[in-house]
């Protein structure tokens, strides 16, 4: 009974995940090498929650989950205005720098391989992004999460404003 309980407590989710790299590493031990594995995931609901997660573990399979289950706990929301973002951001961690401006209508998502799989699993449609500096998937990501967490929609500017969303448009 207590089992049931507690799968009903569970929120039936239905994120989407994507695997951004997943990496092998090797330690050298005195019986020969000993292999690991590292995994980098994107988690989105494709209407403006999305989360990443890294996970390590002796097998590609757990990692993999570790992560998965990170990405869930680290969601954030971000404001999706008709497939593409409010505004142009910047994202900055450490040695890179990842741009990402708004695109008209049927453009679709023009980026990378990791900023692709963060813009469509959040649901944007239509977007341009520009790495500058460091190409290392994880600063990427991070960098991504840093723009994304100075993205503002209309009503919040104008609430910080102290004005309504019609004296701001005129």
């Amino acid at each position: 009974m207590d089992r049931n309980r507690r799968e009903d407590s569970q929120p039936r989710d239905n994120f989407t995940e994507k695997l951004v790299q997943l990496n092998r590493t090797a330690k050298v031990v005195k019986g020969g090498r000993r292999f690991s594995f590292s995994a980098l995931t994107v988690v989105g609901d494709h209407q403006g929650n999305v989360g990443f997660g890294f996970g390590k573990a002796n097998d590609v399979t757990e990692a993999i989950r570790k992560s998965v289950d990170k990405a869930k706990r680290a969601i954030v929301h971000v404001p999706v205005k008709n497939g593409t973002l409010p505004h142009e951001i910047v994202g900055r961690y450490k040695a890179t720098e990842v741009l990402i401006k708004p695109a008209v209508s049927g453009s679709g998502v023009i980026a990378g391989g990791p900023v692709r799989a963060i813009m469509e699993a959040a649901g944007y449609t239509d977007v341009i992004s520009k790495c500058i500096g460091s190409r290392n998937s994880m600063n990427i990501v991070r960098a991504v999460f840093d723009g994304a967490g100075k993205l503002l929609d209309a009503k919040t500017v104008a609430k910080n404003r102290g004005k309504s969303i019609k004296d701001l448009w005129g």
